[in-house]
């Protein structure tokens, strides 16, 4: 078969982003050129790739095949390409994490600033996704660390404790629910929300748990950090879903009541997974002992 790198990083974007067209944006390329390849490898192997619908594009069997594979080989050609740059740039190469929301924004940024001031020649790809996505990923090699919700099942991955934390609301002084010491989360859904970004993966987490309570969020304004909503709430926009570690950070400067929730999910243990520990490269290795560390 003739498919070469380019088409392989290309129908793994694909299949992880859920849609030809931001698989073509995340692999930088035209979407008609992205068509024409996925077509040709399509017919190359005289079988289709993709269920394409106007939800996006899903695998068909064949297609989890080749995905499985192109991974494989994608990953050997990055660990090739690391150990020669290693003679001519001194690179040492690239750790791939995927991390949900709590803790790519109150945890992990301290963190990896200590890592990599000791490893200045490795270099991080950090992206936010659900914790049950992560798993999933992580199982199939798509990166090589993940930290998730500790209730999450893990299936047969290798798991370390990170953190722990948990979901408070914040809201004005001011506000009905100012004072209270606890709220159930169906409670705090008759009011207005400051909420994450749709791409968020707390966003869609507070939102299916609502949905699962025949609701929606009554969203005015959805911004890109927690001390964004913290700054909204703070105005008297809404009220807002934040970790504790934020709310106890921000609320004393900013005038703002914490109101625990009751709901058991809103208590968050954070887990180190990855696949296998003793099969990752060196530098990601010294990766997860610095976060156990930390």
């Amino acid at each position: 078969m003739r498919f070469d790198l380019t088409d392989l990083r290309l129908f793994v974007e694909v299949v992880e982003a859920g849609s030809i067209t931001h698989g073509a944006e995340r692999a930088r390329l035209a979407l008609g050129a992205a068509s024409a390849r996925i077509r040709a490898m399509e017919e190359e192997i005289g079988s289709a790739l993709l269920v394409r619908s106007r939800a996006g594009a899903v695998p068909t069997a064949a297609g989890r095949t080749l995905v499985k594979h192109a991974r494989a080989m994608l990953e050997m050609n990055a660990r090739l390409r690391e150990d020669l740059d290693a003679y001519t740039k001194g690179v040492s190469g690239e750790v791939r994490i995927l991390a949900n929301t709590n803790a790519s924004t109150e945890f992990l940024p301290e963190a990896l600033a200590a890592f990599l001031a000791e490893h200045p020649n490795v270099r991080i790809d950090l992206e936010e996704r659900l914790s049950d996505e992560i798993v999933g990923l992580i199982a199939e090699g798509a990166a090589d660390v993940g930290i998730v919700a500790g209730t999450v099942q893990m299936g047969a991955l290798e798991t370390y404790p990170f953190r722990s934390d948990r979901f408070v609301v914040v809201a004005p002084l001011h506000h009905a629910l100012a004072g209270r010491p606890t709220v159930d989360f169906a409670e705090v859904l008759d009011y207005e929300f400051v909420g994450l970004d749709r791409a968020s993966a707390l966003q869609r987490f507070l939102s299916d748990k609502a949905a699962r309570l025949g609701r929606s969020l009554l969203l005015r304004v959805q911004l890109r950090s927690f001390d964004a909503v913290c700054r909204l709430v703070q105005a008297g926009v809404g009220v807002g879903v934040v970790p504790h570690t934020t709310a106890e950070r921000v609320a004393g400067p900013m005038g703002l009541s914490v109101v625990e929730l009751n709901d058991d999910w809103a208590v968050r243990d954070l887990t180190l997974c990855v696949r296998n520990l003793d099969a990752l490269r060196p530098y990601a290795q010294d990766l997860v002992r610095s976060l156990r560390r930390a």
